[in-house]
């Protein structure tokens, strides 16, 4: 006979693969009701973001869809609220097992077991009280992203950012969940583009949960966590490496498929926290047609290689002006150096992109998401390629 003890013993064989707990012990399952050969109950989560939503429900499922005389299972998704949070969280900590009496010290003031066996990874409280992760960092652990990609530039000024938002929006189109890690702590621009200077992050027992736009781009930006938008980041560089850390460690981005990274201009403390401190797999170049913004790009290829991160390619940003009414192309900034700088680089031209009045205007209310641009799905179909012969060589 199918009783709701069966179904809770089936549950129990489902394991929340971070808390490392079955989802009964972990009271997430709530309001199990049986009525004949159908099963419903409701199985809450400690967030809604957590990506490991679909997995926990799917389980869940085939646990109790395996029992014999079940013919529908139903499953109803919500969320814990802070307290019912908090409570797994401390009797999770409370029950992290202590040291060893007749182990050895392992040199950090731990005793490593006296049977040799690799200790249990104990809970850690990060960004505040009512939040654990642990100590390897349970966000990370949370967002599995295939390609990441940092768009840079030797100079300020040539549109590096737009590029991002550009490529962002081409890759959200073509289906891929993507996301923007802007990284210019001190100058941020990509809320703007988006029209998200109101926006806020959020804190959930897992970690960061990053902004979104309208179309699903997830967005982690210094901007976010001002109490005004225009208030300035006076942050030496080592602060801003901190944070950007900090940043890399607690936000839970979800699986993605692209995370881009929008570096300030140079080549200061931003870009090298990131490239020796994130797994970056590839970078992007912008440039402009001006000799001067040319030469000064060649410092951030010469770090790219000193770094050991690939230059996937160069883009020419500004590169053009079509004429609207002769359809007459005119070089605004004087001849294209992009093919030299990308000679030098020894890695493809991406694309070059035009000046475009109503992009601007675009940018300047927020909707680069509302803004088609063929030359930028032309981009992001040549990063594709190159992130896949950097990642196959």
């Amino acid at each position: 006979m199918l009783t709701i003890q069966a179904v809770r013993e089936a549950l129990s064989s489902v394991i929340d693969p971070e808390l490392r707990r079955n989802l009964v012990e972990l009271n997430m399952i709530r309001d199990i009701e049986i009525e004949g050969p159908n099963v419903r109950f409701t199985l809450a989560l400690t967030t809604l973001a957590c990506p490991l939503a679909d997995g926990l429900a799917e389980q869940a499922h085939d646990a109790v869809a395996r029992l014999p005389g079940v013919q529908h299972v139903g499953i109803n998704v919500t969320e814990m609220d802070r307290a019912e949070v908090a409570q797994i969280f401390a009797h999770l900590k409370s029950q992290a097992p202590q040291p060893a009496r007749n182990g050895s010290s392992n040199g950090n003031g731990r005793s490593a077991p006296a049977n040799g066996q690799k200790a249990p990874i104990p809970l850690s409280f990060s960004l505040d009280p009512n939040q654990a992760t642990l100590s390897q960092s349970l966000a990370q652990s949370l967002s599995p992203i295939q390609h990441l990609v940092g768009v840079t530039s030797g100079k300020g000024g040539v549109g590096k950012s737009l590029v991002t938002a550009l490529l962002a929006v081409a890759l959200r189109r073509q289906g891929y969940r993507v996301g923007i890690f802007d990284v210019d702590i001190t100058g941020a621009s990509i809320p703007q583009l988006f029209g998200m200077n109101g926006a806020r992050m959020k804190s959930a027992p897992e970690g960061i949960i990053p902004a979104e736009t309208e179309t699903g781009i997830k967005i982690v930006s210094a901007n976010f966590m001002l109490r005004n938008p225009d208030d300035p980041v006076a942050w030496r560089g080592s602060r801003i490496a901190q944070l950007i850390t900090d940043l890399w460690r607690d936000v839970v981005w979800g699986r993605l498929d692209y995370l881009l990274f929008d570096f300030p201009p140079g080549t200061s403390d931003a870009q090298l926290t990131v490239m020796m401190d994130l797994p970056v797999q590839g970078l992007v170049m912008v440039t402009t047609p001006q000799e001067l913004a040319s030469l000064i790009v060649g410092k951030a290829v010469k770090m790219s290689r000193d770094m050991r991160v690939p230059l996937l390619g160069v883009v020419e940003n500004m590169s053009y002006f079509v004429c609207p009414e002769t359809g007459a192309r005119h070089e605004i900034f004087g001849p294209s150096h992009a093919a030299q700088v990308a000679e030098r680089a020894g890695a493809p031209v991406l694309g070059r992109l035009p000046i475009e009045p109503s992009l601007a205007q675009a940018c300047d209310a927020g909707r680069i998401e509302g803004y088609e641009l063929a030359q930028a799905d032309q981009l992001a179909e040549a990063v594709r390629e190159a992130l896949q012969q950097v990642t196959t060589a």
